[in-house]
This record gives structure tokens, C-alpha cells and sequence, in this order.
């Protein structure tokens, strides 16, 4: 894709997206990650985290919407797709995109403590790898961090407000 005022609107576009699916996994109290995948301008998969809903530390949205796309395209090489996720990867969901040879992913916030794209790790462009995913960063990242942090504060609130009631 090329930064034309038409491409940016189809970015918007597929991150509002993935932001739904991150609301969604924070409506049902996952840590609100979304991710969608995106081949010649349609969506082939779509998912949030649900490693509690799923008890699976792998079922995080990046992972399970690379299952949904392959499965959509019948092959397990995800070439020219792009992923729009709300938060920078994992070194988990890093080494899957670079495995399904995904082209670009974007995303919203990045994550200094955890991300496995470029932040603490540079899984998706590191030289010994087979694969490069192009990167793009910093797209709706006041709503992607606004999901993020609405959610840790409710969880916050809430034990402290159980830890209240417990002294009561």
C-alpha cells in the first residue's frame, strides 16, 4: 500500500476494526487486543484474545486471526496480507506473523515492555530469520492506548474495591 489519502482511509478503516475486536475481548475481561487481516482489500480474518475465555496463553488475536486467514485462504503463506492490530506484537505473535509470511503489520501502540516487533525485540526484521514483515506504527494509537487503559483502570478499581470490602 502506498500512503495516498484513499489507502490511509482503508488503515482507518480496518484499525477501527480491530479496535472493536479489542473492545469485544474487554467486554468479556481479556486484555483488549484486536487484530485483523487484510488481503487485496478484503478481511480474512478477524479476532481478539481469549486466553482466558479459551484457557490458552496462545489464543491471543494475532495468533488466532492468522488461523482464521489461513484457513480462509487455504494456505498456511499469508504473502501480501497486511495485519492491523491494536498493540505491537508479542515475541510469540511476532514469530507467527513472520512465519506465515505476512507482508505488513500495522499497529496502534507500542509496547516498550513486551513487544516483540521492535520495542524489546526485533523478531519481525531480524537477519537470521527467512522472512521480513514490513512495519508501520503509531496508527489510532490515543484509541488504541484509551482501550488499554480504561481496562487496567477498571481492573484496578475493582481490587481495590474488593480489597475495601474485605477489611469491612
Amino acid at each position: 500500500m502506498t500512503d495516498t489519502a484513499d489507502n490511509f482511509s482503508e488503515d482507518v478503516i480496518f484499525m477501527r476494526m480491530a479496535l472493536r475486536e479489542a473492545e469485544a475481548a474487554a467486554a468479556e475481561g481479556e486484555v483488549p487486543c484486536g487484530a485483523v487481516i487484510v488481503l487485496e482489500g478484503k478481511v480474512i480474518g478477524k479476532a481478539h484474545n481469549q486466553t482466558q475465555t479459551l484457557n490458552d496463553p496462545t489464543a491471543h488475536a494475532e495468533v488466532l486471526a492468522i488461523t482464521q486467514a489461513t484457513q480462509e485462504v487455504g494456505n498456511w503463506r499469508l504473502n501480501g496480507a497486511t495485519m492491523y492490530v491494536t498493540k505491537e506484537p508479542c515475541p510469540m505473535c511476532a514469530g507467527a506473523l513472520v512465519l506465515s509470511r505476512m507482508k505488513k503489520v500495522v499497529w496502534g501502540m507500542t509496547d516498550p515492555i513486551r513487544g516483540g516487533a521492535i520495542s524489546k525485540f526485533n523478531i519481525l526484521n531480524e537477519a537470521d530469520l527467512n522472512h521480513a514483515v514490513e512495519i508501520e506504527t503509531g496508527l489510532m494509537e490515543p484509541d488504541c492506548k484509551f482501550v488499554m487503559q480504561e481496562f487496567f483502570q477498571k481492573i484496578r478499581k475493582a481490587s481495590k474495591e474488593r480489597k475495601r470490602d474485605n477489611r469491612d
